[in-house]
Parts: C-alpha cells; structure tokens; sequence
C-alpha cells in the first residue's frame, strides 16, 4: 500500500528548499505507480532529496518516492553489469558488490544518494580519466506516463538524453551498471601548499591520482589540504603533492570550518575497499546535520587555474558565507545534459552556510567571476542564472526532443525544467 503525504520528506535534504507539490506518494508496487502516474496532474520523483533547487518539485502535481521499489541487485552472469532499482542508494548497493568481489569506476562524495537521482543530475565523482557516474550506465528502464515500461541501452541513438535527464523522461524504475573486479584505494593528506603553488600546478596536481580533491576557502595563505585517492593496482611510487607536507591525519573536507573526523572515511596512507576510500564519508554515516546549501560549476579543464584565480579575488567577499570549498576534475561525458558533456572539465564546488539570501548573493559573486570561463551550473545545486540555459548547455534542444518524443502531455515538467530547459 502506498505511503503519502505526512510521513514523506516536504523539503530537501538540508531543510532549505520547501516542496511545493500538492501530494507526496510512496508506491509500494510498478502497479501502484502506474496508477498513481495516471492519476497525477503531473510528478516528479524527488530521489534521496539531495538537491538544493526545485530541480525535483512537482508544483503542479506530485512528488514520487521510489524507495517502495527497492529490490535487491541482480549481477550478470558474465560479472560485468549489475541490474539496480533507481530508488536504491549507492550505500545500499556497496555491499552486495562487496559480497560479489566487485565494485564501481567511481563513486561521488558521499554514499547516500539515489542512484537514479544522482546520474539524472550529472553527479560525479572526481578523476581526469573519470566521467560522473552517468557514464557506468549502460541501460534505463522507464515508466513512461501511459504506464508503459521500456528498456534502453547505448544502442539506442536517443541514449545521450536518457541518463542525464532531470526525470524529464518519465519514471527510472531500474538502471544496468557497468562493474569491475573490487580493487584497493589508499587516501593520502597533503598540507601548506600556496595559493600561487596550486593555481601554477592545478593541472598536474588534479591528474597525480585516479582521484583528486583540493579544499579550502578562498582566503589564507593557501588550501586548507589536499586528498589524493590512488589506486593500489595502479600506484607507481608513493603519492605526492611537490611543495607540500604529507600528514597522518584524517580531515574532514570540512575541516577549515571546524569539523571534526569521526564522519570521513580514513586518510594517512591506509590502504581499504573501494567504497571505503572513494566517499569522502563513511557508508554508515549521515554525512552532517545537513544545515548547508551547496552550488557546483563545471569550467573547460584548461581554464581551470585561470578561474581558481578569479576566485581567489572574491574569496574575502564570499567567506562569511562559505562553509569549504572544493576543486575537483571530472572527465568529459557523452551525456547531453552532463555538465561535462563533450569537455574534460575542472569543478569548484562550494558548500555555504543555510542562509538562501546569503548563499545566493555568494553564487552571484562567483557567477560573475566565472562568466569568463563558460561555466555549466550543477543541475541539482544553487544557481542564479535566470532563464534557459542553452548557452552552456549546446545540446538542449536535442534532448527537447526526445522529452517531447517520450512525454508529449509534458507530465514530468515543471517550473524548473520550464525555466531552464524547455524552449519558451
């Protein structure tokens, strides 16, 4: 039977984005879905809520939790895939990958997000040679609005708009996920490098490691430290960061703000599985009390020490409000809609203080330094932008057509995707 209503999330994760959708609804069955879906005015599914916009509203419908329809993966008989419900989590995932000796090219920052909510966002992880996670899908099962359920792979040649797709589409009941042989990561801290020293070394220091994740925040003599996540099959020497110190230490990506370690998975060298290391948060933890907003922006890899450098400038401007402050590296994607789409890419990502008012004259600022460098926002996080975002996304009127294609009544639209997707 289905849950509604009071029992069900009415705002985002951090609390700071209040649901505007008439009903919530849980179906615990594909039946109950498709009833619900032919009731509905409109919907939208809402995922793990680990969005800071309007990205998952239903304004003018209702909002769909898949978590009713989680049932346990299915590996192929040849091991190279794995077959998931969209509402399971990747904390949920791990351990039957851990159980099967197998594992994920990547995984984002923190376990405990829907997988089909975070490949619909284009999130990622980080990696010169890894695209976000969209890119380990090799096949969706939809629930379209007429209660139809179809499967499509990268065969078919409207895929580049079927993964990145903002629940555009219809209902992602089920996702097929490229796997490998589980491998071994090892996390190491580096301290006291400059501001000057990091922009001069952006680019080789983002490719010294399958994964690379510089914090701070934007003032200071430099970064407040550096991980470098290496592959043990992989590694050819010991890890490091030219002109700083290695530490011991655990620190939380927070760490600047005052946050302490109990919540991040372990650094100093210590070799562990996979999805131990990759996280910056452990699997049995919620990662903070979620008092934050976050924003992302994707900029073209060679442009990247040029725009840590016109951060830089708005740094003191945008520190009352800046919890830290993250650079990472992310491959280019073949998904239409991914912020990476056709460019290897440097992303600065920020997480502020949950003051909307606040954080968003903060993203203005950081807009503004950016504009130089044909920066792509995060689907899934803060931005000011207005209107359509055709100018950083090339390929929106292609993935229009497909909606238009697979959703002709428009029944998973809403504001959001009205403003900044749909053609006017």
């Amino acid at each position: 039977m289905a849950t509604t209503d009071a029992q069900l999330r009415a705002t985002n994760w951090s609390g700071t984005i209040d649901y505007r959708s008439g009903r919530r609804i849980r179906p615990a069955s594909i039946e109950e879905l498709r009833r619900v879906l032919r009731e509905a005015p409109a919907a939208k599914v809402t995922g793990s809520g680990h969005s800071f916009n309007h990205v998952a509203d239903s304004e003018q419908g209702w909002q769909l939790d898949l978590s009713g329809l989680v049932e346990p993966p299915v590996v192929s008989d040849d091991r190279s895939t794995v077959e998931v419900s969209g509402g399971m989590t990747y904390g949920a995932l791990v351990p039957y990958l851990a159980q099967a000796g197998l594992a994920l090219a990547n995984l984002a920052s923190l376990p405990h997000i829907t997988i089909a909510g975070s490949v619909a966002t284009g999130t990622h992880g980080s990696g010169v040679r890894r695209p976000g996670l969209a890119s380990a899908v090799q096949a969706v099962q939809l629930l379209s609005a007429d209660g139809e359920v179809r499967w499509f792979d990268r065969s078919d040649p409207r895929f580049a708009a079927l993964v990145v797709s903002l629940g555009a589409l219809g209902v992602v009941t089920r996702l097929r996920l490229s796997v490998e042989p589980a491998y071994q990561v090892r996390q190491d801290t580096f301290v006291g490098l400059t501001w000057s020293q990091l922009t001069a070394g952006l680019g080789a220091i983002l490719e010294s490691a399958y994964s690379v994740s510089v914090f701070g925040r934007w003032i200071g003599a430099g970064p407040d430290h550096i991980v470098l996540k290496s592959r043990l099959d992989e590694v050819t020497g010991t890890p490091a960061v030219p002109g700083a110190e290695w530490i011991k230490d655990t620190r939380h990506p927070s760490w600047g703000s005052g946050e302490t370690n109990e919540k991040v998975t372990e650094q100093g060298g210590v070799p562990g599985l996979w999805s131990d290391r990759l996280p910056h948060f452990r699997m049995g933890f919620t990662p903070s009390s979620g008092a934050e907003i976050q924003s992302e922006f994707f900029v073209p890899a060679a442009q990247g020490a040029a725009a840590a450098d016109a951060l830089l400038q708005i740094g003191e401007r945008i520190a009352p409000v800046t919890i830290v402050s993250e650079i990472r590296a992310v491959a280019a994607d073949a998904q239409w809609l991914a912020p990476t789409y056709d460019r290897d890419s440097v992303v600065f990502h920020f997480t502020w203080r949950p003051d909307t008012a606040a954080a968003s004259a903060a993203v203005d600022l950081v807009q503004q330094a950016l504009a130089p460098f044909d920066p792509r926002p995060h689907w899934g996080k803060l931005f000011t932008y207005p209107g359509r975002l055709d100018a950083a996304y090339p390929r929106l009127d292609d993935f229009d057509a497909v909606r238009r294609e697979l959703d002709p009544a428009g029944r998973f639209l809403n504001d959001f995707l009205r403003r900044h997707v749909v053609p006017a």
